[in-house]
């Protein structure tokens, strides 16, 4: 399923909505250090790939910055241990 996720670099978070209902995934960025520090996804909404999809883009745009990224939260935590191609971002 793809989805139009936005990258709002003044709020530094990404974020979509999906069926009237926004989904976020929130960051702090220190230098070229980017904590992940929430992934949040409605319960109306759960368990289609959001999350998911709001960690790539995530990961994408650390990677095209030249960030390294800390997996603060613990979704982003599990999805970087589900996909050992983005291990090399870790701070």
């Amino acid at each position: 399923m793809s989805f139009d996720i936005r990258h709002d670099r003044t709020a530094r978070c990404f974020e979509t909505v999906v069926d009237g209902q926004p989904c976020e995934l929130d960051y702090r960025l220190d230098g070229n250090v980017m904590t992940i520090t929430h992934t949040g996804v409605p319960a109306p909404v759960e368990g289609r790939g959001i999350a998911s999809a709001l960690t790539l883009a995530a990961m994408q745009a650390a990677r095209a910055e030249g960030w390294t990224v800390v997996p603060a939260c613990a979704y982003a935590a599990s999805w970087l241990r589900r996909h050992p191609e983005f291990a090399d971002l870790r701070a």
